[in-house]
């Protein structure tokens, strides 16, 4: 069979030929599918590269993201490193303040501790306090105006026996050491007590640990403190003068036996309140003790 082809004429420029070219069809083909093939392939190299360029790309930003994480993290690990630190000062600290002063954590007793300090009144208690202030004639100033001839506490609220000291001592619950921040004064449910200094009732009513108690202002930062109380004879902003009655001893709170809780504090900080009862005129003879004031 006669094989097909295209004829190619090509003219000289010069002398003007003619020359023929046969150009078989299959030939022909051949060169079409070749230059198909290869924009095909160009097509998936120049493909492959911008893939490969968005991956570089990609890959430097994760870099990059990751080498501000590793910064990230080493500044929160030493912020971190610091608190703990700081942390574990705080704790030694307060350490060193429990051991010092003979602090507890937790309150530590009986299953029953709540029964025996309980901070809400009875009905019969408050029902008392409702007499009380129903019946009451008390006649208030402004604190601070005036004028307090006896300012230092130098009178004992109730003339007994001291049960308890002031500082170290052995807690009557948890039989462990306690810091005890005032004198305990032994006296019956319903003993008069009075105030050892002339000032203004800035509190009437129930403390963790006090029971009913009622807290005096003092000049110059003092205050005393009259707790384990039946019930109160004052109110709050009432000015009191030494000697005056300012409530009943009971035995509400953190007790074991009734009596009186008395503390002297100077700008909050609890004092000895020996100090200021050795000179009263109700100083009586103390029992011995194995911790000196």
């Amino acid at each position: 069979m006669k094989q097909q082809y295209f004829i190619l004429v090509v003219a000289h420029s010069l002398h003007g030929r003619l020359r023929r070219i046969h150009v078989p069809h299959s030939a022909l083909y051949a060169v079409l599918a070749l230059a198909l093939l290869g924009t095909f392939s160009l097509f998936g190299i120049a493909s492959s590269y911008a893939r490969m360029l968005w991956k570089v790309t990609n890959y430097n930003n994760l870099r990059a993201e990751v080498d501000a994480l590793r910064t990230r993290y080493q500044s929160l690990e030493k912020s971190a490193t610091q608190t703990n630190q700081q942390l574990a000062n705080l704790q030694l600290f307060a350490k060193e303040i429990t051991l010092a002063y003979g602090l507890k954590q937790q309150l530590e007793g009986p299953p029953d501790i709540v029964n025996e300090g309980r901070l809400v009144p009875t009905i019969n208690e408050t029902l008392a306090d409702y007499d009380f202030l129903k019946t009451a004639r008390i006649n208030r100033h402004q604190p601070n105006t005036a004028v307090f001839a006896n300012a230092k506490p130098s009178l004992w609220p109730i003339a007994s026996r001291l049960l308890s000291f002031y500082g170290g001592r052995t807690d009557p619950f948890s039989g462990t050491g306690a810091f005890h921040s005032g004198v305990d004064i032994a006296a019956p449910t319903g003993t008069p007590v009075r105030t050892t200094a002339d000032g203004t009732v800035s509190y009437v009513g129930t403390m963790s640990g006090y029971g009913r108690i009622v807290i005096i202002d003092h000049p110059n930062g003092v205050q005393t403190y009259y707790a384990h109380l039946s019930r109160p004879a004052v109110l709050p902003r009432q000015g009191v003068r030494m000697g005056d009655v300012i409530a009943f001893s009971g035995a509400t709170g953190r007790v074991t036996t009734p009596h009186l809780h008395y503390e002297v504090r100077v700008h909050g900080s609890p004092m000895n309140p020996y100090k200021f009862l050795k000179d009263s005129a109700y100083t009586m003879a103390t029992p011995k003790r194995d911790l000196p004031f």
